[in-house]
């Protein structure tokens, strides 16, 4: 009896580890299910496509980093991943169009927020610009987390690796802080000797008057 209390013991004590093996993970990729794109029903070109001021939300899937290298899809037609047994989270993207909205062929397209909700129950979200160009990095902030991503970097980088007509954007993420700020050493500092004392002031202090 004692023996099989410890071992229950023991398998409760680890089922938290078994929730968050996954981790916090570096880089990840992510493909758009574009069933689930829906915009508003204005502004719009004369085509119904959205035009600059749209407001929109889609989802997709998130899978382990360098799933969807060499221009791998990574949703099927229908909307399902294409891989399943990969799908290690849910992607949400909420946001505005701007440039020339869905026309915009180089720079910014939107402006989002995107939940990353990891199957563990971490939570991450960024804000930032996405751009139009396949290839392009583009850093966003980091503007939250839980779990694994409460101490994540500030920042992360995004490139959009296609976009593929019925499939939706195929994106890869990678978090990582920026360059560490430089300060000047004692040397390159000059200072503006303003003739003003500089330190502790005594009762003697030859520029006090009255």
């Amino acid at each position: 009896m004692r023996h099989t209390t410890l071992l229950c013991a023991a398998a409760i004590a680890a089922m938290p580890l078994a929730a968050s093996a996954e981790g916090l993970l570096a880089a990840f990729d992510v493909a758009e299910d574009l069933s689930r794109f829906v915009f508003a029903s204005a502004p719009v070109f004369e085509d119904g496509m959205p035009a600059y001021g749209n407001a929109f939300v889609t989802q997709g899937y998130i899978y382990p980093a360098g799933t969807l290298d060499g221009g791998v899809e990574g949703t099927l037609a229908n909307g399902d991943p294409a891989f399943p047994d990969l799908v290690i989270g849910e992607w949400t993207c909420d946001g505005y169009f701007v440039g020339e909205g869905m026309r915009t062929e180089t720079g910014a397209i939107v402006v989002t927020r995107q939940v990353y909700r990891f199957h563990d129950g971490d939570l991450l979200i960024s804000h930032g610009a996405e751009l139009a160009d396949p290839g392009v990095t583009v850093t966003r902030a980091v503007t939250g987390g839980t779990g694994d991503y409460a101490g994540a970097p500030a920042e992360m980088h995004q490139v959009m690796l296609g976009m593929s007509d019925g499939y939706g954007v195929r994106l890869q993420i990678e978090l990582g802080d920026g360059p560490e700020p430089t300060y000047p050493s004692q040397e390159d500092h000059t200072e503006w000797d303003s003739g003003f004392p500089v330190g502790p002031v005594g009762p003697d202090a030859s520029w006090q008057t009255g």
